[in-house]
């Protein structure tokens, strides 16, 4: 009886431990969507158009978006949108390059070269619940765009295909330049 007993203990306790295991969760799906955008020619609106030495940094930020290599010739990009706001904007330059003068006291500074353009993106945030290991990626409904207008912007148009941002596969942007 004895035995009896401190088996059915033992495997009390086996049965316990397994149930109190968590599963391991690996995180497959777990990253909130990129922005796509894609460039297009302003005159001949079907063909896409390369941006030459493009640099986009966020504004606000001191550093240039790291989704893409900074300073290249792209017809299409991927960039983060805020997942704690509902506004985010870019500096998108073109032609980007680095200008040497001199500052009033004679020290030679470096300055951002290139035609630079702001882009405000507006959107509303609707967190997803993935998994466990994954927890929460944030949507974005609504997408619209505000181009600052300047006395020679070189982005010309900028239509939203998709005011949805749920995945990083498809175009949401289409800019005209």
């Amino acid at each position: 009886m004895k035995k009896v007993k401190i088996l059915s203990v033992f495997v009390l306790a086996l049965i316990s431990g397994f149930w109190a295991c968590e599963k391991d969760d690996i995180c497959i799906d777990g990253d909130t969507p990129l922005l796509v955008i894609r460039f297009y020619d302003i005159d001949n609106p079907t063909e896409l158009k390369t941006v030459p030495s493009l640099r986009i940094i966020g504004v606000g930020q001191n550093t240039t978006v790291t989704t893409i290599t900074d300073r290249s010739t792209l017809d299409s990009i991927s960039i983060p949108l805020k997942v704690s706001e509902d506004t985010t904007g870019f500096y998108f330059i073109k032609n980007s390059s680095d200008v040497e003068e001199e500052d009033s006291e004679g020290n030679t500074v470096t300055l951002e070269g290139g035609d630079v353009d702001t882009l405000y993106f507006n959107y509303t945030r609707k967190d997803k619940f993935i998994s466990r290991a994954c927890g929460y990626i944030a949507n974005f409904e609504n997408l619209e765009s505000d181009l600052e207008a300047e006395a020679e912007n070189w982005i010309k148009d900028i239509e939203i295909i998709s005011p949805l941002v749920e995945n990083s596969t498809e175009a949401h942007v289409k800019i005209f330049h």
